[in-house]
């Protein structure tokens, strides 16, 4: 490849094209040239951007949630398919745009608001030590995709649209007139006459021929197209039980042991009651009250001010180093002199102490075991990742290399890209990573080296690739033909309805159009929307029929069964007076929140109008390795204000 490369770089071909280049540099200028291809963004919401990588995060988020709900792997091309990738774009984007808006009307959190927050999250805090944890809090957001920075912007937003949406709500009481029309719809009463028909009224139908079933099967070919199907040999690298088999020496558990012994010890902790004070008279009176044994917190309500409560906290998280220092040479029980704290005067009760604790070697000892087993077995699987891709890059193939490394190589499939096997059973030893690694190769093809999940790694080959195509004809001919049968009953079925209808609407009587196919006319009184599914005797299709129709309008509906039915709208009546007031009233909550709900859309809506948001769907598509044309369905800049798809939630708290 380099040769050929420096083989090229000599040529005349080459002379040409460099010397084309210094020309457009020296007209145009460098930075016009590369300027628009520097830009990774996907959503631009004035101020704010979102790049196809931060896109890729959320994608994530949003592809194992779905995966966990469905129980099968949800592959990019799936997500474009169902407009998630479209619909996940335009929640970013009105979420950005919503964001840009509130920042602009002043609505922006103090850090101490986002302080509050944070210290609502206890993955973020060291169990031990109580202490907050850049570390750990970064860790622990890594594990959804996101980063440090992206986590507080998230939670700046949430708290400033919180303080937004109880502007919104404060107060916020649909009129009554709302309610009240809604009732009046709900329980307006309408009369209906209908008879059914059956399969005693059609001539049934002949057995279709093979042509036929061709010409069904070719109509029905997106349903009937058996999907693309998959051989992959799959080589995986994850500890084994004789990893962790190895001999362990004092020194090397002394040494471990050394190494966490402060992450290991249990400082002391205790729990207390911290009440503020407004000055040196008012925490005297607080600590004298406190002493003779008033419970804190009614002493603080009488006070009119909030207790800083401490359950069973060690000493550094305790906010006000001063207070802390105080707290921890008290007794258990004992009340502290008024303290001039660095955040004020306070007054601090003991009610619980819990001694420190520095642990032995022996007490941690099958802990720090397992901790070292685990780190050999994690170096005999790098090793042989080493030994594997030292082979594979020396040009052994997938199989041949594995054999270097000691490590079998499994065949799997046919599979789909969702992971269904020919019966559509769920393929083991599949995961989605694997299965998108598969799907990305062309055949024969071989994957580089991949992590899979902590600690273990993978390689895939395509062996065989079957193309999506249609069954054979006499593999799905029982189906087809009941498939088919089903259909011509069905159309008969409304040809003959449509037939009945027509000559009711041309003047004859129901009872005398249902008498001449041997029916009956069933009438069905005082339906109304409140209830109406409560009426098993009629599908939905006949109710919302029967609910759309004008007095003395005729119409054909599905049956409950397989048949339909002909029914004549006879009459609409008036709700009773006292049922539509009380349902008035009793609806008015819902009312006021469906109000809400229309409000907080048109505001997002109103952002998106004003901060003029830009989606660059076709770059998403690149990062997410689906070909960058957007379908004739999809949306290009600017984007399309209609979400339809939710985005990741954020991290449970």
């Amino acid at each position: 490849m380099l040769a050929a490369v420096r083989a090229f770089a000599k040529s005349w071909v080459a002379a040409i094209l460099i010397g084309l280049l210094i020309i457009s540099f020296a007209v145009f200028g460098m930075s016009d040239i590369l300027r628009g291809q520097m830009s990774t963004d996907v959503v631009t919401a004035g101020s704010r951007s979102v790049s196809a990588q931060q896109f890729r995060r959320e994608y994530d988020l949003w592809r194992q949630q779905a995966e966990q709900q469905v129980g099968q792997p949800v592959t990019p091309q799936m997500a474009a398919e169902n407009g998630i990738i479209s619909g996940l774009l335009n929640e970013i984007a009105t979420r950005e745009a919503l964001a840009v808006m509130l920042g602009r009307m002043g609505l922006r959190p103090s850090e101490d608001q986002v302080t509050a927050e944070l210290r609502n999250i206890p993955q973020f805090f060291d169990q031990i030590s109580g202490r907050f944890d850049p570390a750990l809090m970064e860790q622990t957001l890594s594990q959804s995709g996101l980063t440090p920075d992206d986590f507080l912007t998230r939670v700046r937003d949430q708290i400033a649209q919180q303080h937004f949406a109880a502007g919104l709500v404060a107060g916020l009481r649909a009129p009554r007139a709302y309610g009240a029309l809604n009732a009046m719809v709900d329980l307006e009463q309408r009369d209906l006459g209908y008879f059914q028909v059956g399969l005693r009224d059609i001539e049934p139908p002949k057995p279709p021929t093979d042509a036929q079933l061709k010409a069904f099967m070719e109509e029905n070919a997106d349903q009937l197209r058996l999907p693309e199907f998959r051989v992959i040999s799959l080589v995986r690298f994850a500890p084994r039980p004789e990893d962790m088999q190895v001999e362990l020496t004092d020194e090397q558990l002394e040494e471990r042991f050394e190494f966490r012994r402060d992450t290991l010890s249990q400082p002391e902790t205790r729990s207390l009651v911290q009440i503020p004070a407004r000055d040196a008279a008012a925490a005297r009176q607080i600590a004298e009250r406190l002493r003779k044994g008033e419970d804190p917190a009614a002493v603080a309500k009488s006070l009119n001010v909030e207790p800083v409560t401490y359950d069973s906290r060690p000493k550094s998280a305790i906010a006000d180093r001063k207070v802390a220092e105080a707290a921890f040479a008290l007794e258990d029980g004992d009340v502290s002199d008024p303290i001039q704290g660095d955040l004020g005067l306070a007054v601090v009760k003991v009610t619980n102490v819990t001694p420190g604790r520095e642990p032995t070697l022996e007490d941690v000892r099958p802990m720090l075991e397992a901790e070292i087993r685990q780190d050999a077995a994690a170096e005999k699987v790098y090793e042989r990742t080493q030994a594997y891709e030292d082979a594979h890059l020396g040009g052994a193939s997938l199989t041949e290399a594995a054999q270097t490394a000691g490590v079998p190589v499994l065949t799997l499939g046919p599979v789909t890209e969702s992971g269904r096997d020919e019966e559509g059973r769920p393929v083991e030893g599949v995961s989605p990573q694997i299965l998108e690694a598969a799907f990305d190769l062309a055949e024969g093809a071989e994957s580089d080296l991949a992590e899979l999940q902590r600690g273990e790694y993978f390689a895939v080959k395509v062996e065989r690739i079957t193309p999506p195509a249609l069954p054979p004809l006499e593999e799905v001919k029982a189906d087809l033909t009941r498939f088919w049968m089903q259909r011509e009953i069905i159309r008969r079925l409304e040809a003959k309805g449509d037939e009945l209808a027509a000559r009711v609407r041309e003047g004859q009587s129901l009872e005398a159009v249902a008498s001449s196919i041997g029916a009956r006319v069933t009438r069905a009184a005082a339906l109304d929307r409140a209830t109406a599914q409560e009426n098993g005797q009629l599908s939905d299709d006949a109710l919302m029929k029967t609910f759309g129709a004008k007095v003395g309008e005729v119409f054909r509906a599905r049956d409950v069964q397989l048949g339909m039915i002909v029914g004549k709208l006879d009459a609409i009546r008036p709700g009773d007076v006292e049922a539509v007031a009380q349902a008035t009233e009793q609806g008015r909550p819902q009312m006021a929140m469906s109000l809400f709900r229309d409000l907080a859309a048109s505001a997002s809506a109103a952002a998106r109008e004003e901060v003029k948001v830009r989606i660059n769907e076709e770059r998403a598509r690149a990062e997410l390795g689906l070909d960058p044309e957007v379908p004739e369905s999809g949306e290009s800049e600017p984007a399309a204000k209609a979400p339809a798809a939710k985005a990741p939630a954020e991290p449970a708290k």
